[in-house]
């Protein structure tokens, strides 16, 4: 490159750079658009370079072997401002508050007994998630269902009720003021209700008192589980684990196990899982699906349904049915009776059908584009997926819900 004729045109006459809003002259117009080009560059290799949709480990796994267990008891909310079960409906309750009155030295005479009829007492049931890893003394929230016919369990009190395992052991114990979501009011026989007041929530009502026993601490391979079985997302894991740990670490046994073979001291075994699990790995793509709920006329299209060739018309037929009574009469001479008699009209309609064209191979946006432009309600449009199903023209999975 020449040297600029003019001392000034890279600097001033002292030899100091310019300033900003100085002149660069021609040649520092040529700079400006090099460091730009050289930035883009940079720009441009470090996006490439980076995983493309890539998650954690954690996030696509789970340890088999590690998971929550489900807990359930039955027990009684007190203090209902006369919102509780009706006793002459539901007997349980009161056989219950006699049960535990019994267990608390309260023996009441026969006749009190069998009278007996609270009105601020329902019966629930309790259910719980007991997460993995817990120990005695945490604590877990718990969910309040009430069983009988009780309206509201507003302003209740759990008492102690034992929370069993499928194996029929107590792992916690639950009591506490049920918090309820919902709220309502009534007088006059006119009654409004905002949300549900039969099901309410304990925060941290429940105490855990024994652990799940779990093989977690077992030596030996551990074993990941995919959440969504895939051959290529298993061998990427899979893939992942032995860059980082070395050949040999982890082998992909099917779409959905992967055995890892960690260290064998319960503490290298937290620690090792804990660097596997914070691996990033790029998924791969889901299979084409198309889901379709009927029953509220929900369609959801995956990101790569395409379609075939194919045409579509879509034409709605209605067929309408009036009858309207008319009175009969008789001539005033005859013999005849008064009649009610019935005139049914029907009338049947068929909408025109416009023919649409749709081209093979389109993307899911131009797959959204037609169908928007058939104009058919969610359970036509479900009637054509379902047709252009059987036709082959859909390449993807159909899912009915």
């Amino acid at each position: 490159m020449p040297l600029p004729a003019s001392p000034t045109a890279w600097g001033r006459s002292d030899h100091s750079l310019p300033t900003c809003g100085e002149g660069w002259g021609g040649e520092g117009v040529v700079l400006r658009r090099l460091f730009a080009l050289l930035a883009t560059f940079f720009l441009s290799w470090a996006a490439l370079t980076s995983p493309a949709h890539a998650a954690a480990i954690r996030d696509l796994t789970s340890v088999q072997g590690v998971r929550v267990n489900q807990l359930v008891g039955y027990g009684l909310v007190v203090g209902l401002g006369g919102t509780g079960d009706q006793a002459t409906q539901v007997p349980y309750t009161t056989q219950s508050l006699l049960s535990m009155f019994q267990r608390l030295g309260i023996n009441l005479p026969p006749g009190v007994a069998s009278n007996l009829q609270p009105k601020d007492v329902a019966a629930v049931m309790i259910t719980a998630n007991l997460p993995p890893f817990s120990q005695p003394g945490q604590q877990i929230n718990v969910t309040v269902s009430a069983v009988g016919n009780a309206s509201s369990l507003a302003g209740g009190t759990l008492l102690m009720t034992p929370l069993k395992g499928a194996d029929g052991q107590t792992y916690a114990v639950a009591q506490g003021n049920v918090v309820v979501s919902g709220f309502g009011a009534a007088s006059g026989g006119n009654s409004t209700q905002v949300n549900f007041l039969t099901a309410g929530m304990i925060a941290n009502g429940a105490t855990v008192e024994r652990a799940v026993a779990n093989n977690f601490d077992k030596a030996g391979p551990i074993t990941l589980a995919l959440n969504s079985p895939s051959f290529g997302t298993a061998s990427r894991v899979a893939e992942s684990i032995n860059q980082r740990f070395g050949a040999g670490t982890a082998t992909a046994l099917n779409a959905g196990v992967i055995q890892v073979n960690a260290p064998l001291t319960a503490g290298d075994r937290t620690a090792f899982l804990g660097q596997v699990e914070a691996l990033d790995v790029s998924p791969e793509s889901p299979p084409a699906k198309v889901v379709i709920d009927a029953r509220s006329g929900t369609v959801v299209l995956g990101q790569n349904v395409t379609l075939g060739a194919c045409a579509v018309a879509h034409g709605n037929l209605s067929v309408t049915i009036n009858t309207q009574y008319e009175v009969s009469q008789p001539n005033p001479l005859g013999a005849g009776q008064t009649a009610v008699v019935p005139n049914t009209k029907v009338k049947a309609k068929a909408d025109k059908a416009n023919l649409l064209m749709f081209n093979p191979g389109v993307t899911l946006e131009a797959v959204v584009r037609a169908l928007n432009a058939v104009g058919a309600a969610p359970s036509d449009l479900i009637a054509i997926l379902q047709a252009m199903k059987a036709a082959g023209a859909l390449h993807a999975q159909l899912d009915v819900i």
